[in-house]
């Protein structure tokens, strides 16, 4: 009996050892797991360094010409001449549109026959009250009528004139809407009109910005139809009220336009000085990881892992973006000139991990990046 009781207390004490083995191998295999590296993500880095950058506000502006109307009928008429072609400049007062003034022009005839006889009455009573021959009244009559002739007269030609439609500023006309022979009522529309030179824009500016762009500051305004040039104004005008919808100001810009290549109501691209220039630290778009909680930038920096062994690793950094140009964003806090920042791959990065640094290929890092034509 004793020597079964022996023999399980052996057996027993067997298994333990086994299984205290086993527990230690275990814990062994997760140290050393737990201290294994990954190996280094290649990334491409930036020294970066402090710039001045100009203090600008880019929006979406509209053109709008200096002059722009829809030459109209003055008055009702059949069209009998047509002066202009659909797209072609005038001149101020060039003839646009000649009305069929027949009927009035058979009025004026009549009119002058009895403005010229009324003419003849009044120098006649004029010597005949002179000599005393007719009353005072008999002259005032003469007089009258001789005024109220020379007023018809004046009135038909008048009306002659109107239906004699001219441009009434030197611009470029539109696409023609009338044809010879067409019965015109007062006011139908007959050519648009606009002035092209110089031109206006318009563009909203956030209410917090709008004390920072007086009377006088420059722009800069671009435009995909017009690649690779640059127009240039300054503002002329700023809204008396501010939109309620969008808590915008309207501000008006001339600009020089001497070819004409920018149109009316053509969306444009425009860039606004707001003040002085500001010094920032510029990165390539590429370096930013932006998060709802904060945007950072990854550091290159001596770390040591839990050996004490020292690796080339990063280190997150929260940083403040205020403004872009081209491929650059502004960084105004969270940086110091000198500091070697990942410039792309990182996407793939946490904080601490090993990289190294590759720098063969950069990405794109141009303030005034132009892409070619697709």
């Amino acid at each position: 009996m004793a020597k079964r009781m022996f023999l399980v207390l052996g057996v027993m004490a067997v298994l333990l050892i086994a299984l205290g083995f086993l527990k230690f191998k275990q814990i062994e295999t997760a140290v050393h797991a737990s201290a294994f590296q990954p190996p280094p993500e290649a990334v491409t880095t930036i020294v970066v360094q402090r710039e001045q950058w100009p203090a600008t506000m880019s929006a979406i502006g509209t053109m709008e010409a200096v002059h722009g109307v829809t030459v109209s009928a003055d008055l009702p008429g059949t069209v009998a001449k047509i002066d202009f072609d659909s797209g072609k400049a005038v001149q101020a007062g060039d003839v646009l549109i000649e009305l069929d003034t027949r009927q009035e022009r058979a009025q004026l005839a009549a009119l002058e026959a009895q403005r010229d006889l009324a003419r003849v009455n009044f120098e006649r009573s004029q010597k005949l009250a002179t000599q005393g021959v007719i009353s005072r009244m008999d002259f005032d009559q003469a007089t009258a009528q001789q005024k109220s002739t020379e007023a018809n007269v004046a009135e038909i030609r008048a009306t002659i004139e109107r239906k004699t439609i001219r441009a009434p500023f030197t611009g470029v006309l539109g696409i023609r809407k009338v044809n010879l022979g067409q019965y015109l009522s007062a006011g139908s529309a007959i050519v648009s009109l606009q002035s092209l030179n110089p031109i206006y824009v318009n563009v909203g500016v956030p209410q917090q910005a709008a004390g920072q762009v007086p009377v006088g500051r420059k722009l800069r305004v671009t435009t995909e139809n017009v690649a690779g040039k640059v127009f240039t104004g300054a503002v002329t005008a700023i809204d008396s009220i501010i939109d309620e919808g969008t808590r915008n100001v309207q501000v008006q810009a001339t600009l020089s336009n001497p070819g004409g290549e920018l149109r009316p109501g053509m969306f444009v691209q425009v860039e606004l000085t707001l003040g002085a220039s500001r010094p920032v630290i510029s990165l390539p778009a590429s370096a930013i990881s932006y998060a709802p909680y904060g945007d950072s930038v990854y550091v290159v920096t001596d770390l040591k892992d839990p050996k004490g062994n020292t690796y080339r690793g990063v280190r997150q950094q929260f940083v403040k973006v205020e403004g872009s140009r081209g491929d650059q964003v502004g960084i105004v806090s969270g940086l110091k000139p000198g500091d070697e920042v990942v410039s792309s791959g990182v996407f793939k990065l946490r904080n601490g991990a090993a990289v190294q640094v590759n720098n063969k290929v950069q990405p794109e890092n141009n303030p005034a990046p132009k892409p070619e034509d697709s």
